[in-house]
């Protein structure tokens, strides 16, 4: 445990914190969504519960909850997560304050904790996705050292369901990893094995083949997953291969939406001519190694 001057300390995260850090997960997200007029990221309570018992009961995550020692029973008041399914990167995320705490220099505390952890890891990259309308956020993260790298779009809407020429889907399976770790390899110059397993196992991850050899994957089309594929084609085959029973919300993509590098202007136009909208934007930013992609893919909120 930690414990600071200002009367805050901070712990590891419990199973048993999921409830009140799923609550400030919630409230956090919609009063900034809600000040710049954009759709909340979590619709309602039960959803940053869930998200919160899921990164507490994943060893692949690390968690840090920050407590308030001046109030009754050490309230909790934030917390924050990193990814630690890489070998080489390390994804921050979500951070949340209670908002009758924020301002009060718990969430540079809480970064500082998790960029500690990540370089006592050995991790040669911290990166993390960032609210492009939340400017505290996006100050907050460059003076910690974090460079803006690329701008994406989270896109939502009906399934899109079409054919794309060449290509066909079906789920990922344990076999697949070695061909789909190489292709991410290719791109990023990491593979992004320990999430892809964890969707594996949850019957979410799916494999796009170009005649008999994989082309691309997806580790799910979902707010907190990516996808990579050596051509467009690929990553449109994906995205046009989700149905309404693959999601939690019929006929659309998981949580707020997909996300897509703007600068991929094919396609971003491909999505938005197939009727998906535009939510909003995001600012991928980094610490550390980084290599320019080179070929395409779909970040998650996370990286």
């Amino acid at each position: 445990m930690i414990t600071n001057d200002h009367g805050f300390r901070l712990r590891p995260g419990v199973i048993d914190d999921a409830k009140e850090i799923g609550r400030i997960i919630f409230e956090a997200f919609s009063e900034i969504a809600d000040k710049h007029g954009f759709p909340r990221e979590f619709p309602n309570v039960e959803t940053g519960i869930n998200v919160a018992t899921f990164f507490l009961s994943n060893p692949g995550f690390y968690s840090v909850v920050a407590e308030d020692l001046n109030q009754d029973s050490n309230k909790i008041i934030g917390s924050n997560f990193l990814d630690e399914r890489s070998t080489l990167v390390a994804g921050v995320g979500p951070i949340t304050i209670d908002l009758k705490s924020q301002d009060k220099g718990v969430g540079r505390l809480l970064m500082k904790n998790v960029m500690e952890r990540a370089r006592n890891k050995n991790y040669p990259a911290i990166r993390l996705l960032q609210a492009s309308y939340h400017n505290r956020s996006l100050a907050l993260y460059t003076r910690l050292g974090f460079d803006v790298r690329e701008p994406i779009s989270t896109l939502q809407g009906k399934a899109i369901q079409a054919e794309i020429p060449g290509k066909s889907v079906r789920r990922a399976k344990e076999s697949d990893l070695e061909y789909c770790n190489a292709i991410c390899k290719s791109i990023h110059g990491h593979d992004r094995n320990g999430e892809l397993k964890d969707s594996i196992k949850q019957g979410i991850a799916k494999v796009v083949l170009t005649g008999n050899k994989i082309t691309g994957y997806t580790s799910g089309l979902t707010y907190f997953n990516h996808s990579v594929g050596l051509a467009n084609d690929d990553l449109k085959a994906l995205i046009a291969s989700e149905t309404a029973a693959d999601t939690d919300i019929p006929e659309s993509y998981g949580g707020p939406g997909i996300l897509i590098p703007t600068r991929n202007a094919k396609l971003f136009r491909w999505c938005l001519d197939n009727k998906l909208r535009l939510v909003h934007q995001l600012t991928l930013m980094t610490v550390g190694m980084y290599n320019e992609p080179a070929g395409y893919y779909m970040p998650s909120i996370l990286y």
